[in-house]
């Protein structure tokens, strides 16, 4: 047995298609060979029926066509401008962009952040450790030597 294919592109797997329908393979058997070699999630058998009807029609590009929809706000300039806020103040938050930003959503902020410009958030907070009565007092004691040092050295102690 042979290894699988992990990851094929879509194109890959189109062209494949577009070949053993030229061949006269059934859309069946291109499903369990496209399993066969690049897995059993590669596509489903409705994908290759449809991608076979098209390519008995006359179709000829292994490509998806380019969809209508919302276009992306996600632009270089609005990268470079988040960019440019966060190398300002490395302190911030989602929140605090959004301030910067109000025509920009929240979300769309987070992919730059995240996607885009690669940042990851590390906690970085500093909480106060509760300290014992002799922890206390060890603390002022050294303290006071410190003091009593400096005094009898000055800056040769430093």
């Amino acid at each position: 047995m042979f290894k699988t294919i992990d990851q094929p592109a879509d194109c890959e797997i189109q062209s494949v298609i577009r070949f053993l329908t030229a061949k006269n393979v059934s859309a069946a058997e291109i499903h369990k060979q496209i399993s066969d070699v690049y897995g059993p999630n590669a596509m489903s058998s409705s994908k290759v029926r449809k991608w076979v009807r098209a390519f008995k029609d006359g179709r000829e590009n292994v490509h998806d066509e380019p969809r209508s929809g919302r276009p992306s706000v996600i632009t270089d300039d609005l990268v470079n401008a988040v960019d440019e806020k966060i190398r300002e103040d490395r302190r911030f938050t989602i929140s605090t962009l959004a301030l910067e930003f109000p025509n920009v959503g929240r979300t769309t902020l987070h992919k730059v952040v995240s996607e885009k410009l690669k940042f990851r958030k590390l906690c970085a907070r500093w909480v106060p450790r509760l300290l014992t009565e002799e922890h206390k007092l060890k603390r002022m004691a050294c303290a006071l030597d410190f003091l009593d040092r400096y005094h009898k050295e000055s800056d040769q102690f430093l």
